[in-house]
């Protein structure tokens, strides 16, 4: 579930019997991770959002990670 801590500023992460936080704009990469749209969606619509950004490459990179954690399905 994704959250967000106005006293630290920061969004977080809440799993079961942990909380991650998230830094930069991984709170608003992990926010489209709806169901509906997919990794190059989400690619596409951050590159919108974010013009000469690398997030072609980090972004699934990013959502790899969180993945590989099992934070993410």
């Amino acid at each position: 579930m994704l959250r967000h801590d106005p006293v630290r500023g920061a969004d977080l992460l809440v799993l079961p019997e942990r909380v991650v936080v998230l830094e930069g704009h991984a709170g608003q990469v992990v926010g489209l991770c709806d169901g509906s749209r997919t990794v190059p969606g989400i690619v596409g619509e951050l590159a919108a959002r974010f013009p000469g950004a690398p997030v072609a490459a980090e972004v699934p990179a990013f959502l790899d990670r969180l993945r590989g954690e099992g934070w993410l399905t």
